[in-house]
């Protein structure tokens, strides 16, 4: 029998009406490396949600579009300000710190938000020939701990980095999540906010494969093209991942997978905690549910279910919803455990 996959929205299959979209870009040929309607339908997708001074590129994946946006703006003498448990930290392989040949400062945070104050304390040795030059902050929308920066938050970060000489960049692999939590326009929490650079995630969203670098400040849109080429990203066939793009910003879909997601990570949730000896860990605001359970009972449950093991020591679970999620997975699942956990 196949496990019913809580462990991460990388897990779940294609939006049929983006695999048809697929389909459709497949007749007949077109111009290669994004020199296609496809690409340029796409990007005016981009501009109605971000503004018409946005500039964006499309990449493969969360990491290359990470690694671009931030070359764009940080030298290999300057550091990035992130969280120990940012993306681009705990699980990018070095990436940023390779490509890029900065340093990241890294902060722990219980709740996997970044402050004005731990933001403060790395720039204690600025103008110091001896240190790495701090000259960006990356924060992850949703975090990794799935929460959720409020606006207001943001452009607290924003405003401090500005007026210390940092840029911005949002890891926003699951940036429609965070929308649907906060009802609120993506313009609204990421060029309006004050972001200099965001990674829009697509994969975890409904689409097959494909993220996007979203320049918003435009004194770095010159170099990015350069940089995506020099860092493998740049698709020959570029339009099977712009099409899917134009077909997710499509009207509210990439909204409606998101606001799907999320609202099954709470049914799961309360369910849980429903549940004697498990209490969630993180506060429910997108579509991951963390959660401290009786050690001995999850390699029952995972026989059945695959979800992730987030902290041993504390014997804290992972588990993550999709678009494609049904109740019926969920009460399966909440089933499952009542037996275990009873």
């Amino acid at each position: 029998m196949t496990k019913k996959m809580f462990a991460s929205d990388n897990n779940s299959g294609i939006h049929p009406s983006i695999l048809e979209a697929i389909s459709q870009a497949n007749d007949g040929h077109a111009p290669a490396y994004g020199d296609d309607s496809f690409t340029s339908d796409a990007a005016a997708k981009f501009h109605d949600h971000f503004g018409k001074e946005s500039d964006v590129l499309f990449a493969f994946n969360g990491t290359g579009a990470n690694v671009i946006g931030l070359k764009a703006m940080v030298r290999s003498h300057q550091a990035i300000i992130c969280t120990e448990g940012a993306h681009i930290h705990a699980d990018e392989g070095g990436a940023a710190e390779g490509f890029i040949g900065g340093k990241l400062l890294t902060v722990p945070s219980v709740d996997g938000k970044l402050t004005v104050a731990q933001i403060e304390q790395q720039l204690h040795h600025i103008g110091s020939q001896h240190r790495s030059q701090p000259k960006a902050i990356s924060i992850s929308q949703c975090t990794e701990l799935g929460t959720v920066y409020t606006i207001d938050e943001i452009q607290q970060l924003t405003s401090f980095a500005h007026a210390n000489g940092l840029y911005v960049h949002m890891d926003g692999a699951r940036i429609s999540n965070a929308a649907a939590f906060l009802g609120c326009s993506l313009k609204e929490m990421t060029a309006d906010a004050g972001i200099d650079m965001l990674s829009f995630g697509g994969t975890k969203n409904g689409m097959m494969a494909g993220e996007a670098i979203v320049c918003l400040n435009k004194q770095f849109a010159p170099d990015l093209k350069y940089i995506r080429k020099q860092g493998m990203q740049l698709g020959s066939k570029m339009r099977f991942i712009s099409v899917q793009f134009e077909r997710l910003l499509q009207g509210d879909l990439w909204l409606e997978n998101a606001a799907h997601a999320n609202r099954m990570a709470l049914r799961l949730a309360e369910g849980l905690q429903k549940l004697p000896g498990i209490a969630l860990t993180q506060p429910v605001e997108s579509n991951a549910v963390f959660a401290s359970v009786p050690g001995e009972q999850i390699q029952h449950l995972q026989k059945s279910y695959a979800f992730a093991i987030w902290d041993a020591k504390k014997s804290e679970i992972r588990l993550v919803t999709s678009f494609d999620t049904t109740e019926e997975d969920v009460d399966l699942f909440l089933s499952a455990a009542r037996k275990v956990f009873a």
